[in-house]
């Protein structure tokens, strides 16, 4: 099987707030806003919101998820300076900042934001990899 993405779906517990937030906050443009679910195109796969007692009813699973959710959502960016410029546009915005860009032992940069639903955001810049003009990861050879 290929190693890709299509869609990255987070089960919410308010879909209005979270699709306002995503909006707002981050400034981004659903392509699909109807029918119970919030679509916005990224970089070559979609990213969903959809109420999580739907989404846990369509698994086939209970929905009692507590705490810590064991994952992160992340974009990388072109520099430090485009992180810190990110993240003061964040705080007038009044994201809520988890952990404010810094510098980590392996040589990269990041900070860490989280929605309304406390899922979180890294935005990192890595000097191990490239970007092309879309934003996506260029694998080194």
């Amino acid at each position: 099987m290929k190693q890709r993405i299509s869609f990255f779906t987070i089960g919410v517990n308010d879909l209005n707030a979270m699709k306002e937030f995503y909006i707002h906050k981050f400034g981004w443009t659903p392509m699909k806003d109807s029918d119970g679910i919030v679509f916005f195109k990224l970089n070559g796969f979609i990213f969903g919101l959809y109420p999580k007692h739907e989404l846990a009813e369509d698994i086939g699973v209970k929905d009692d998820g507590v705490g810590f959710k064991n994952f992160t959502l992340a974009i990388n960016m072109n520099s430090e300076s485009e992180i810190d410029e990110l993240f003061e546009k964040f705080k007038s915005n009044g994201v809520k900042i988890i952990k404010s860009p810094e510098k980590v032992f392996w040589g990269g940069y990041r900070g860490y934001v989280a929605d309304v639903e406390n899922n979180y955001w890294e935005f990192a810049y890595n000097p191990f990899l490239s970007l092309d003009t879309e934003g996506n990861v260029i694998e080194h050879q």
